[in-house]
């Protein structure tokens, strides 16, 4: 694409004279009105800088954070259960961890190629794929009548949610203006609430399964809350087939600019209008290639990439040993009941994380995503070093260590758990869109079976004392984002001069 047309694409047109059929010159900014759209160009700035009601997408916007309640939901599902499991199949530290850790297998595989797979084919196709995942794979986890079994579906369940996360991430930022009310970083933000409630929601079946199940049934009571897991997952499907819509932004992306008009007109409520055939201009990124991935690393991207997996692995790293392993830490390390243990998880879930996320969603847009990141790594690695300090509580010391641990998640969910979505949905394109998010995911999980396989059996061999290796993970995500100084929030990285340069790359 010329220099010429990428700056003449910069914002769509706008018909001032209404009848006239005019086209005003191009202006710094979108504003409202008949928009005339003549290459995917315009389309990225009339969905970036729209304004007004947006109903139909905001439907879009919600079953995209019901496939991250999926996601959650799926991930910690055997969070408490996994105790229940361990003494049912006979299994060792290193099989408990394998157990839990299997679902990261499956994301890792799920992620790369699906990053790949929504950029190639489109977030539509995609999301429905990745539900059906979610259904046969909650069913079989829950009728697993071994380990192995169980590993298997949960690697099974692992690929839908590597699947789904880069779908659902490009939804929420490409149906989404990017500043005003529901913006994009706010919209990105807002699966981190929606974790943590999914994740609450898990606890809250184990708590009220837990009270009304007879005591001879409590080592089944993870297959339930397991299996549950393919009602939302049923309920997503039917629904989406009324409100969900192909992202008019990935259309353009593939020269289809005549769809692109109608969801604009359909679910953003844009007065779109397609340009005369003349006036056309049918210059789109490159499609989704082995190369996409190495367009992440350059030059234009390269930093961006960097931190994004910094804040990714290290915040991953150290929430996959507290809030998987809460139920371990509160039973086992804590030395407190069953009782008390469900009660201590949903409290930190539904109280801490989700208010956490709450709070996060509305200062990113004055704050930025760097800013809540640092603060969240800063408090995170004082709350693990004072519960490493405080060893294996008694008496009063059991409330400062399960504060430590709730405000542990509470800053995560605030920070660094929210901010690395951020961090990889918003710092590329449309075109790179799902491969970055995609690729940041098989990271981070590759990683998270590394620390889900080691936390049980650093835990059995050194109790406490594994607080002190976890806070590494908080201080080291610290320092990388204190060094490198971007920031995606309120980026329009559609709207990049060497956006056709790098997409161009693979």
């Amino acid at each position: 694409m010329s220099s010429s047309k990428k700056t003449a694409a910069q914002t769509p047109a706008r018909d001032t004279a209404g009848s006239s059929g005019q086209e005003s010159d191009d202006t710094a900014a979108w504003t409202a009105g008949r928009v005339v759209i003549h290459s995917a160009r315009d389309v990225a700035s009339a969905l970036t800088h729209r304004s007004g009601p947006q109903k139909g997408a905001l439907a879009i916007v919600i079953l995209a954070l019901g496939g991250i309640f999926m996601d959650a939901y799926d991930f910690s599902s055997l969070a408490f259960g996994i105790t229940q499991i361990k003494g049912q199949f006979g299994l060792d530290g290193f099989m408990t961890g394998l157990v839990n850790a299997a679902i990261f297998i499956g994301a890792v595989m799920g992620a790369l190629g699906g990053g790949y797979l929504v950029d190639r084919f489109g977030r539509y196709r995609l999301f429905t794929a990745d539900m059906i995942f979610f259904v046969i794979a909650a069913l079989g986890c829950a009728f697993s009548p071994n380990e192995w079994w169980l590993i298997f579906f949960r690697i099974i369940m692992g690929i839908g949610v590597g699947l789904d996360l880069p779908v659902a991430m490009a939804f929420l930022a490409e149906f989404s203006r990017l500043r005003g009310k529901g913006n994009r970083s706010q919209r990105v933000n807002s699966w981190s609430p929606a974790w943590y409630g999914a994740t609450g929601i898990g606890y809250l079946i184990v708590l009220l399964l837990f009270l009304t199940l007879p005591a001879a049934q409590y080592g089944h009571l993870w297959r339930f809350v397991v299996g549950f897991g393919a009602v939302p997952a049923l309920v997503v499907l039917i629904v989406r087939r009324r409100y969900l819509a192909e992202s008019p932004q990935w259309l353009a992306n593939q020269g289809d600019l005549v769809g692109a008009v109608d969801i604009l007109r359909s679910k953003y409520n844009v007065d779109a209008v397609l340009a005369q055939k003349s006036q056309l201009d049918r210059a789109v990124p490159a499609k989704a290639s082995a190369g996409s991935f190495k367009a992440l690393f350059s030059a234009h991207y390269r930093v961006r990439t960097l931190v994004a997996l910094a804040v990714s692995v290290f915040s991953t790293f150290g929430y996959n040993a507290v809030a998987y392993g809460t139920p371990l830490i509160i039973s086992s390390m804590f030395k407190q009941g069953p009782l008390v243990t469900i009660l201590s998880a949903l409290v930190i879930n539904f109280g801490f994380g989700v208010g956490g996320g709450l709070v996060g969603v509305g200062l990113v847009t004055s704050w930025g995503a760097r800013k809540l990141a640092l603060i969240g790594f800063a408090v995170q690695t004082v709350s693990l070093l004072i519960l490493a300090l405080l060893g294996i509580p008694t008496g009063a010391l059991i409330i400062l260590a399960v504060l430590m641990l709730a405000m542990f998640i509470f800053f995560q969910a605030f920070g660094p758990g929210a901010q690395l979505m951020a961090y990889a949905t918003l710092s590329y394109p449309t075109s790179l869109r799902g491969v970055g998010v995609g690729f940041n995911q098989a990271v981070l999980r590759a990683f998270s079976i590394v620390s889900l396989i080691a936390f049980p059996v650093l835990a059995a061999s050194i109790g406490t004392n594994v607080f002190w290796i976890i806070a590494l993970a908080p201080l080291l995500g610290a320092l990388s984002v204190a060094v490198v100084k971007w920031d995606p929030t309120g980026k329009d990285v559609d709207a990049e001069e060497s956006y056709a340069v790098a997409v161009d790359a693979g």
